[in-house]
């Protein structure tokens, strides 16, 4: 073999090994659309397939071939990895709302504080009026 066909198809190979990867960690939740930019549509086994459980259903790329560069994921797993998602998202909305009362609960309290420092600067700001007039008369 050519060294220079040689490199050309160990470049091939390094590319393609690099596509199923990508491919494989792309596969999470419910997809969107397929790496090679196909639809997705929804398949349901007929009962007509041999399978232990007829009806099962997938998402399918349009263009659906058994090389590892399309997707066809079961709508099971799909649905449960986007649950889990969804269900980490509002864990986190949760955490950001008891944070925003606890912070409003907190700037209350400071607003308090201020009132209370400029009621008490200008008492001060009276005294030392009613000082001057005292001394300088």
């Amino acid at each position: 073999m050519d060294p220079e066909e040689d490199r050309r198809h160990s470049k091939k190979q390094h590319e393609h090994i690099n596509m199923l990867s990508f491919v494989a960690d792309s596969e999470y939740g419910i997809p969107k659309r397929c790496p090679c930019g196909g639809r997705l549509i929804n398949e349901v086994r007929g009962e007509e397939d041999y399978d232990t459980l007829p009806g099962k259903r997938f998402f399918t790329c349009r263009n659906y071939e058994a090389d590892g560069l399309h997707y066809r994921q079961p709508w099971v797993i799909g649905v449960q990895e986007e649950l889990e998602r969804l269900t980490k998202r509002v864990e986190e909305a949760e955490e950001v709302m008891l944070g925003v009362s606890t912070l409003s609960k907190r700037f209350e309290r400071l607003e308090e504080q201020v009132n209370s420092l400029n009621e008490a600067v200008y008492d001060l700001t009276v005294q030392v009026h009613s000082l001057e007039k005292v001394c300088f008369d």
